[in-house]
């Protein structure tokens, strides 16, 4: 009987990871952390629409067993790497601070194939730098995944996505780019939630999130 606490539930994992949270029997309520309405309706969901620049509105509704953060965006969607920053290292490390400091005991993070926080790549150096940052935080676990390109339906059109990831599958079909192969949102979600259970701190790979 635990409670969930999800940011970025709007987005293709945090889509697939509620849908399968209100459908896990071991919980029982599920905190959603929203900038804008989903249009989901259950009775274990709690939303709760926030402005992740004040945190002091918010903090009280992050309490529960776990934090699953599946925030993110991209540049031409954040319209520049200030507010990309923003929304891919700053929202998610106060969230994970606060629920740290409101005793939280698990957090699990989706971040990226590649994340370095000395990386010369703008993305992959953010997602390092959240590596880095959250892994000091004394959770009594933290797990971090790493998979490839995200693969499944989004709510928005990304049609240079789609290309990427037809040209990906392409190449894997013939061994190139391996470590990059695309992976299903639903896939990330039922790995988080399987990993949430395991009381050791981890960072998985994407050969572990297909076997999990």
């Amino acid at each position: 009987m635990k409670t969930a606490i999800v940011i970025g539930s709007t987005g293709l994992v945090g889509t697939e990871l509620i849908s399968q949270l209100l459908d896990n029997l071991d919980y029982t309520e599920i905190i959603s952390l929203v900038r804008r309405k989903s249009g989901v309706e259950h009775s274990k969901l709690t939303e709760h629409i926030v402005d992740f620049d004040k945190p002091d509105k918010w903090r009280e509704f992050v309490k529960g067993d776990v934090l699953f953060s599946t925030m993110g965006t991209t540049l031409k969607t954040a319209g520049s790497k200030e507010n990309q920053f923003k929304v891919d290292y700053t929202y998610q490390f106060e969230t994970a601070k606060i629920a740290n400091e409101n005793g939280v005991p698990a957090y699990v993070l989706v971040s990226s194939v590649g994340a370095n926080s000395k990386s010369p790549f703008f993305y992959s150096k953010i997602k390092g730098q959240l590596e880095d940052a959250v892994r000091k935080l004394p959770f009594n676990s933290i797990h971090i995944l790493q998979p490839g390109p995200l693969d499944g339906e989004r709510k928005e059109n990304r049609k240079m996505e789609k290309v990427s990831l037809k040209v990906i599958n392409l190449l894997n079909s013939i061994g190139i780019f391996r470590r990059y192969r695309p992976i299903l949102g639903s896939e990330v979600a039922k790995a988080m939630i399987s990993i949430a259970e395991n009381p050791v701190s981890g960072i998985y790979k994407l050969d572990e999130l297909f076997k999990l």
